[in-house]
């Protein structure tokens, strides 16, 4: 029985290695300058200044791992799903893993937001090229905004993976769609402590555990 592998084959796949070559020669530090590191780690972590921090990232691609890319992938093969919202496009990459899932289950709608305008523009280049823009609604703004209304009824996946403070906003506002088996990914979660407190505590109605070196893998019970 033959099966599609939209994410190994063109035009997906040679063009997520040139993405994340492209990635890896940037210097993510060297946008900083002088910033002290104490003060990028509080920017990180704040629920106020997160503008300045992703408008000064606004070059830089930020992607995920390649393996949390292949996670990704392959949560959305597995749980069959057909609704995904994310949460920080930035380029697209983990968007492309994600949308590439959606077609080789057969179609459905990720809804993705982005901050920047000018990685909104990138992202719906890098799209168009693999192919997959017609499952893919970008929204450009603020996530507590532009994911406060209209999202699917049922999300079967969610990634999270723009200003860390906001994961538990961004969470509770997709909560009450999150259908019983939700997966949850947060990448970069130790920056946000206050979202690993909440998914790990046992009466919240998530079970949870790290997976990798910096990611949060959790799942919706009910």
């Amino acid at each position: 029985m033959h099966s599609t592998n939209t994410l190994t084959t063109p035009p997906v796949a040679p063009l997520l290695a040139r993405l994340f070559a492209d990635a890896d020669a940037q210097s993510p530090q060297a946008l900083f300058g002088d910033v002290p590191q104490a003060e990028v780690a509080r920017l990180m972590r704040s629920k106020t200044d997160y503008r300045d921090l992703y408008a000064r990232l606004k070059d830089a691609a930020l992607p995920v791992a390649r393996d949390t890319g292949t996670l990704l992938y392959m949560l959305a093969r597995t749980g069959r799903a057909r609704a995904i919202v994310e949460f920080g496009t930035s380029f697209g990459i983990s968007t492309i893993h994600l949308a590439a899932a959606l077609r080789d289950n057969g179609g459905g709608r990720l809804v993705t937001s982005e901050f920047e305008p000018a990685k909104v523009e990138r992202a719906r280049a890098n799209l168009a090229e693999a192919g997959l823009a017609d499952l893919v609604e970008i929204r450009t703004g603020d996530a507590l905004h532009t994911l406060a209304a209209d999202l699917p009824a049922a999300i079967d996946l969610v990634l999270l993976d723009g200003a860390k403070a906001l994961y538990p906003e961004i969470l509770g506002l997709l909560e009450a769609h999150l259908r019983p088996g939700a997966a949850i990914v947060a990448d970069n979660a130790d920056h946000s402590p206050d979202y690993l407190a909440r998914v790990r505590d046992p009466a919240s109605g998530y079970l949870s555990m790290p997976f990798g070196t910096d990611v949060e893998l959790s799942v919706r019970l009910a």
